[in-house]
């Protein structure tokens, strides 16, 4: 039954394969994605200097799934990607703590007002 459920699960990223067999220039589609993986995915790949081209399309607004386009200048078009999604999660992972960092600063700044206030109200 396990080995059922495995077969019938839909794969997340699919590399479609041009006639050339050209590892420098392929697509990925990635399922379940939309704009927001798209967009900051493509600004995290157009940062290395050995890319050539990377663009995305949403085939259809009623599908749940990117068209990710990569050229590179000579590398695989695969590693890129894997670059991309790897800064991409680094960069993520560093807002993330510097706002929860914050988020913590701001909570304690608002204890030590409402105990100041607590003090004056008391006298």
């Amino acid at each position: 039954m396990e080995k059922k459920s495995d077969e019938n699960r839909k794969r997340n990223l699919e590399v479609v394969q041009s006639s050339s067999e050209d590892e420098t220039c392929q697509t990925f589609v990635l399922h379940n994605e939309d704009h927001t993986l798209g967009n900051s995915l493509r600004y995290m790949v157009m940062k290395n200097p050995a890319i050539e081209f990377c663009g995305y399309t949403i085939p259809h607004p009623s599908e749940n799934k990117i068209n990710f386009r990569i050229q590179t200048r000579g590398g695989p078009a695969v590693d890129a990607l894997q670059k991309g999604l790897t800064d991409l999660k680094e960069v993520s992972g560093h807002i993330l703590t510097t706002f929860e960092s914050k988020v913590q600063s701001y909570k304690r700044l608002q204890q030590r007002k409402d105990e100041a206030d607590s003090n004056m109200d008391q006298s």
